[in-house]
């Protein structure tokens, strides 16, 4: 396996690339996120390089949450230029990635979809996506989401289940779509096809 990459290097230590567009409360997020990925990657015994990943990910991935949809949406694939504005932040945080020298496909495809979910994520994708929705600092069903914590990581793939399920759940109280990248995520942790053709990793 390649060396880790010195600005992931750097941002499993707090450090953002120069690039990052975030306010203090949304690192304070971040540095939630990557605690809650610290304490799982620990707990899984997973190698150092592997555990710098995953908290380099709780780091990375709003690294770009501050920035306008309409300075962010050029610099995002086309293929990924009609997502909604709340979503574009992870697709061109992992472009900026890309560019300044990341090849680690799994990090970067994380970033890209740890709003929406992707059927190729892979574990520390999927940490991602779960650390990011059960942020202690968030005040929303707080047993329910301090139980999911509990029971990781050694309930991932189960635990992810629940987590994309409440949240198509909610999508659809609401009346809002669910996208495609997500309606796939969710049919490959149930085992099932997606129904529609998804963005390539």
């Amino acid at each position: 396996m390649s060396r880790i990459h010195p600005l992931v290097k750097k941002a499993s230590k707090g450090k953002l690339p120069e690039w990052a567009k975030v306010s203090k409360g949304r690192y304070a997020h971040m540095e939630r996120v990557a605690a809650l990925l610290e304490e799982w990657a620990r707990a899984a015994d997973l190698s150092k390089r592997e555990r710098q990943r995953w908290v380099a990910l709780g780091y990375l991935h709003d690294a770009l949450k501050g920035a306008s949809p309409g300075v962010l949406r050029p610099g995002v694939r086309k293929d990924l230029r009609g997502l909604p504005d709340s979503v574009l932040h992870g697709p061109a945080a992992s472009a900026r990635l890309e560019e300044e020298g990341v090849e680690d496909q799994g990090l970067l495809l994380a970033v890209r979809y740890h709003t929406l979910g992707h059927p190729s994520l892979d574990d520390a994708g999927k940490a991602l996506y779960v650390a990011d929705f059960l942020d202690p600092g968030r005040n929303l069903r707080n047993s329910w989401r301090a139980g999911l914590r509990s029971r990781m990581p050694g309930d991932l793939d189960e635990v992810t289940r629940e987590v994309v399920g409440a949240r198509v759940a909610h999508l659809i109280k609401k009346g809002r779509p669910v996208l495609p990248e997500t309606l796939a995520f969710w049919n490959s942790l149930v085992g099932g096809e997606p129904w529609a053709p998804v963005s390539e990793a």
